[in-house]
């Protein structure tokens, strides 16, 4: 199977620091991981729940994809993540299918992922990402 689920939410947040209190608050867990991911621009913070996790996703540059984001359409939902067998074949299959990739090749992302993501336009208005464990 080459999707294997839902590997994690992510959430677009103004604060990482106040909102990694309101979900502990809310899950009734701790935020196990905080990890700031260059590429991205992103501060993030995780919490598991379930097979699945949380991401929380704080811009560290005004001009990042998280604060426009968050400029436009405010705090909430930015991505749904699947965690896939093999990236690179799974980008290729959804290519040919005529989904559009923001990527040629997967990044890093964080939490020791290989990612990429799927253009909104092509997965009607929601912003997937693949995401694979690096080896």
């Amino acid at each position: 199977m080459a999707f294997q689920g839902v590997e994690h939410i992510g959430i677009a947040v103004k604060d990482l620091n106040s909102s990694i209190a309101l979900f502990e608050s809310l899950l009734g867990s701790l935020c196990y991981k905080i990890e700031i991911v260059d590429s991205e621009q992103v501060n993030t913070g995780f919490f598991q729940t379930g097979s699945a996790k949380i991401e929380l996703l704080e811009s560290t540059d005004p001009d990042s994809v998280i604060a426009k984001h968050i400029q436009k359409k405010g705090e909430g939902i930015h991505h749904i993540a699947f965690a896939v067998d093999d990236i690179e074949k799974e980008m290729k299959r959804l290519s040919e299918a005529g989904f559009v990739l923001l990527s040629e090749k997967p990044k890093m992302g964080a939490d020791n992922k290989l990612v990429c993501f799927l253009h909104p336009k092509s997965t009607n208005q929601v912003l997937i990402e693949l995401c694979m464990d690096k080896k």
